[in-house]
């Protein structure tokens, strides 16, 4: 990764593009440069200062603490210039406080197959809110110069470590992108809209993902990697953009305006639902520095805490359960354009962390969540090895309850795998224990890009269509070994495949000292029918 941003910084030498030729949309240099004109929801981003300036594709996240820290964020439809954006916010509706908030500037400078630049300066505004009071409601609002204002709109702090705060939900899905194409761009590029053999291909299906994940209303929601397909390539390649077709060999398409559809996209339950995101390999954006997640820091709020230059590896602790995000790109087999990034630090950092968190008697449950699966069965992308040589070994070891993954275009869950193999049928609706059985792996990159497929012969097996018994027999599955070719495995742990849109929603319920805690995890279709469940279950130490 770090030998293509260099590559890109030689050629952006090469045909410089001026800020004042980029502000005005004029020419500089030997290439075009042209400010992003994208939607801003239903509005237009201006190339002009006279322009309204406003705040839409707002989104939520927690700090390392959910119980007291809050981030804000939206996007300007414009710079602000010298003005300032504010933030009111308060624990009712009258507010009552006030910040200013940190405005980030993204320049991006992107060629372009036609020997052009397209050039788009992007801007983004972020609060930091701490010391706040845990589980408790808060009400926000931005404003910028001249009045204008976003609705008045509620979001939550979390449960403070513990069993006391009560019963909560959240949610998680991957491989979500967008419905809506940005200017110029024609579709199939870089939106989902796209679909051949789709069974409903005139349903928006990130879209209905998005609306059905805001009518849980989660406390929280989770996103293991692939999130807006801003690369639609997802190899971490050089940009080279187009919108006539495929870029160069050796090039990836690239495009900074999808983010300003996609984040105006998840508005609807981001900006009060804190949205957690990890990242995967279409999140791994060559045009910034470092690792192709420089973009990112501009965009998001990732909570940090992980191994230094990990930026998408962090934990938190809801409650009684413990969350972490890890980056595969750092120990995948498959694409190895970031493998090793870390030199081993996230790994070891994975280790003192499922140690801190199982000795810890507050926490019962930890989940862990990431982008290239462990385990899975699907032809396009099944296993792969290198996730399983770092990570599994640990989750057995820790007693990871609970594994959520991406990558795959469709939903499947494993029967508890401990050693590399099922100990236990886990039907439908089943309870087991993680701390005697083993680990659940979900994979559910089921959010809106067109769908994969199971292997060859392979049955979906879910609520109102099981399968045969023995259909959790897979004998031409396959694991990506470390010099990336696929090698075959017969495997029996693959209980519940669904080839369609849905995400997980999880809710916990902490028990009582001598009692049980329970996490009961279901798989919910875009229309928001559940097919698909399977409830965990852990003593509550006595005091």
């Amino acid at each position: 990764m770090a030998e293509q941003h260099d590559w890109l910084q030689n050629f952006l030498r090469r045909r410089p593009v001026s800020r004042r030729g980029l502000l005005l949309g004029g020419l500089a240099g030997a290439g075009a440069a042209t400010l992003g004109t994208t939607p801003f929801g239903r509005a237009a981003y201006a190339a002009t200062d006279e322009a309204p300036l406003l705040v839409g594709g707002r989104h939520t996240a927690f700090g390392t603490d959910p119980a007291r820290q809050l981030r804000l964020a939206g996007q300007l439809t414009r710079s602000p210039g010298r003005g300032r954006v504010l933030v009111d916010i308060g624990p009712t509706r009258a507010l009552g406080g006030t910040v200013e908030a940190e405005i980030r500037p993204l320049l991006s400078q992107v060629p372009q197959v036609d020997g052009s630049i397209l050039s788009v300066e992007q801007f983004y505004v972020h609060a930091a809110f701490d010391r706040l009071a845990p589980g408790r409601e808060y009400y926000y609002r931005f404003r910028v110069p001249g009045g204008a204002a976003t609705p008045i709109t509620a979001t939550r702090t979390g449960h403070a470590k513990g069993r006391a705060g009560g019963p909560f939900s959240f949610t998680m899905m991957g491989d979500h992108g967008s419905n809506h194409t940005p200017p110029g761009a024609p579709k199939a590029l870089f939106d989902d809209n796209y679909y051949k053999d789709d069974n409903q291909p005139t349903v928006a299906h990130a879209s209905a993902i998005t609306a059905a994940i805001a009518r849980v209303d989660p406390a929280f929601h989770l996103l293991a990697g692939d999130i807006c397909y801003a690369d639609p390539s997802g190899m971490g390649r050089p940009p080279k953009r187009t919108t006539t077709g495929q870029p160069p060999t050796g090039f990836d398409n690239y495009d900074p305006t999808v983010w300003d559809v996609y984040l105006s996209d998840i508005e609807l339950s981001a900006a009060r639902s804190p949205w957690m995101f990890a990242t995967g390999n279409h999140d791994m954006e060559a045009l910034y520095s470092p690792h192709g997640y420089g973009g990112h820091a501009a965009r998001l709020d990732l909570p940090g805490g992980g191994p230094q230059g990990c930026p998408s590896v962090y934990s938190f602790v809801y409650g009684n359960v413990a969350v972490l995000s890890l980056d595969a790109n750092d120990v995948s087999f498959e694409i190895r354009t970031n493998t090793g990034y870390s030199g081993g630090a996230q790994t070891s950092w994975v280790e003192r962390t499922l140690k801190g968190y199982r000795n810890d008697p507050d926490i019962d449950f930890i989940v862990c969540f990431f982008h290239h699966c462990a385990y899975s069965t699907t032809s396009q992308h099944a296993s792969d090895g290198g996730v399983r040589a770092a990570w599994t070994k640990l989750f057995d070891a820790y007693q990871v309850d609970l594994v959520l993954q991406g990558h795959n275009h469709l939903y499947e869950r494993t029967d508890p795998i401990r050693g590399n193999a099922p100990t236990r049928a886990a039907l439908d609706g089943s309870t087991i224990e993680p701390a005697r059985d083993g680990t659940i792996y979900i994979t559910a990159g089921s959010a809106g890009r067109p769908r994969y497929a199971f292997q060859t012969g392979e049955l979906e097996s879910y609520r109102g269509k099981v399968a045969a018994p023995g259909s959790n027999i897979v004998p031409n599955s396959y694991v990506w070994a470390p010099d990336g070719t696929k090698v075959t495995e017969s495997i029996s742990w693959s209980r519940t495949r669904f080839d369609n849109y849905a995400f997980v929603a999880v809710d916990s319920t902490p028990g009582h000292p001598g009692g049980a805690s329970t996490l009961t995890v279901r798989g919910i279709d875009e229309h928001g029918a559940e097919f698909d469940r399977v409830t965990l279950s852990r003593p509550c130490p006595r005091r």
